[in-house]
């Protein structure tokens, strides 16, 4: 049966950072030149926002361009950072604090936002609406469309009401064909449909594999006399150090009393054991960490993979007929730890550049000149001023590579006349079990440290029951076969969520079960599976997580 469809001169795919500034920058341009461009931006949650999740610390340098009077149409930047604390944990109860002027200046945050990003995109959702663009919440783009030419024509959402087995259930829905001049793809990290654009257009041609970490986090409401707002600290080392992986944690004082806490994980680690999850609930009770959370109530819970390759993995963004930005191509700062505001600017290059073709009377070419207009923004040069600092942490660990991001960053303003390289995919960095140490992670106490389902309890995940399962093997044979054995299949550990278990039946056989029920969107087993044998494709629109400030 063929599809309705609808048409616009831009279609953006997903509505976080990157594509509602895009939406927004589009129709601003449209109202002050009077020239007619239509903006339509499908998310896949159930809201704006509800899938968004980020530390977060927001450098405001993208929003004061964006909107010079964000303060007075009241954004949620509420609480100003006030002081910077950095340290480096050598056990479970030590900790050393670096004097801020040792370390990288991009772990300074003056003049920066302690925020909640969905917040955040909720309120930047709302300026595009007003500004006449159209937000369609729910609808998950599930495939890419193209012209006879081989050039993007848009999407089509999927189909709502299948049931596992592909049968149609009541109040069946078919997806929707949407059709434009350009389609932007800012799904975030790991982007289904910016995966087969990349192998499509091979846009990662001469680039180094792109490089992912886990980000956990939970939001307290603390006792108000250990309440600092404003308060950014931010630790390496322990519990990492001790499986010899990479990676670091943040604590930030937001306004009412709330702390956001959590660690990133990087995802090269090589030890099958790890378990990126426990690392958290273990880091939450170092004494210097615990001191501010006792007493206090957790109030939510959420897991995002993060793209940290920098340029040197960051793809060609243009294709014919659209482009990737934000963190869909990987525009993350990580020696910032930040990358809203770069995936904000990378959205309204685009827009710029769209609204200048479509007004041309173009349409569904290669938008060739936006790699020289991204690169000429203060985007790309703070992405390449900064680029050594994640292959450095790959390369040398979290001391001796912040170590190095010292030299390079403060000293030669990242002008030093090489670039370091990380050639090896995350997924194939893993050691085989036996070689391993096992690692012995204690039970949690249920007040500072949980287990994996009742924190997913606390990310208000929700997946229609009775659905295609979105979480896909290529070979089911695999995970028992060769993961099971080699790697002691550690979905069972990076996944945050238990979605996926070895289970042990009566007969004595055992069977790989996937609870995609679950599922908090990561996408980190689209990423770690050493075997690349999972692959993560929208649930229909509306599931997944519904994080609350976030």
């Amino acid at each position: 049966m063929e599809r309705e469809s609808m048409e616009f001169d831009v279609v953006i795919v997903g509505a976080g950072p990157s594509g509602l500034a895009a939406a927004c920058r589009i129709r601003q341009l449209s109202i002050e030149t009077g020239k007619e461009v239509s903006v339509c931006v499908v998310e896949k949650g159930s809201e704006v926002g509800a899938h968004i999740l980020s530390g977060a610390v927001l450098e405001p340098t993208a929003m004061n361009e964006l909107f010079p009077d964000w303060k007075e149409k009241g954004a949620p930047l509420n609480t100003a950072v006030s002081g910077d604390d950095i340290y480096f944990m050598p056990s479970a109860e030590k900790a050393i604090k670096v004097p801020n002027m040792f370390s990288p200046k991009t772990m300074h945050n003056e003049g920066n936002y302690i925020v909640s990003l969905g917040n955040v995109c909720r309120w930047l959702g709302e300026r595009a609406e007003e500004l006449g663009a159209e937000i369609y919440p729910m609808f998950a783009a599930a495939e890419i469309l193209y012209n006879d030419d081989g050039s993007v024509k848009g999407i089509a959402t999927g189909d709502m009401g299948v049931a596992e087995d592909g049968s149609h259930k009541d109040g069946y829905m078919q997806g929707m064909e949407l059709h434009a001049k350009y389609t932007f793809f800012a799904e975030g990290c790991r982007g289904q449909l910016g995966k087969e654009l990349i192998s499509k257009f091979e846009l990662d041609a001469g680039k180094d594999p792109q490089h992912y970490g886990i980000g956990i986090k939970e939001l307290w409401k603390i006792d108000p006399a250990k309440h600092q707002q404003g308060l950014v600290i931010h630790t390496a080392g322990w519990p990492l150090s001790e499986s010899g992986s990479a990676g670091g944690s943040f604590l930030y004082h937001l306004e009412d009393n709330h702390v956001a806490i959590g660690l990133i994980t990087d995802l090269g680690y090589d030890n099958p054991h790890v378990s990126p999850f426990e690392e958290f609930q273990r880091y939450k009770t170092h004494p210097q960490i615990k001191q501010y959370l006792e007493g206090g109530e957790r109030i939510s819970y959420g897991a995002r993979a993060i793209t940290k390759g920098g340029i040197q993995s960051l793809p060609k963004m243009t294709f014919p007929g659209g482009l990737l930005i934000g963190c869909d191509a990987g525009t993350l700062n990580f020696a910032k730890i930040k990358g809203s505001h770069t995936a904000m600017k990378s959205g309204m290059v685009a827009a710029e550049t769209a609204f200048n073709a479509v007004i041309a009377e173009r349409g569904n070419d290669e938008l060739t000149e936006y790699t020289p207009a991204f690169e000429a923004s203060w985007a790309y040069k703070e992405l390449h001023a900064q680029r050594n600092f994640g292959p450095a942490q790959h390369k040398w660990g979290n001391l001796l590579g912040s170590a190095y991001a010292f030299v390079d960053i403060n000293i030669f303003n990242g002008g030093l006349p090489w670039t370091l390289r990380d050639t090896t995919p995350d997924y194939a960095t893993m050691k085989p079990a036996a070689e391993c140490k096992k690692i012995d992670y204690p039970k949690p106490d249920g007040v500072i440290t949980f287990d994996r389902l009742t924190s997913v309890s606390f990310s208000f995940t929700n997946h229609e029951e009775d659905q295609v399962v979105h979480l896909q093997l290529a070979d089911s044979s695999l995970p028992l076969g060769r993961n099971l054995s080699e790697w002691n299949e550690p979905a069972q550990r990076y996944c945050p969520a238990g979605v996926y278990e070895i289970v042990d039946d009566a007969d004595g056989s055992q069977r790989f079960q996937i609870n995609s029920q679950n599922c908090v969107h990561c996408k980190t087993c689209d990423i770690k599976d050493p075997s690349q044998n999972i692959t993560w494709v929208a649930p229909e629109g509306g599931g997944g997580p519904n994080y609350p400030n976030m």
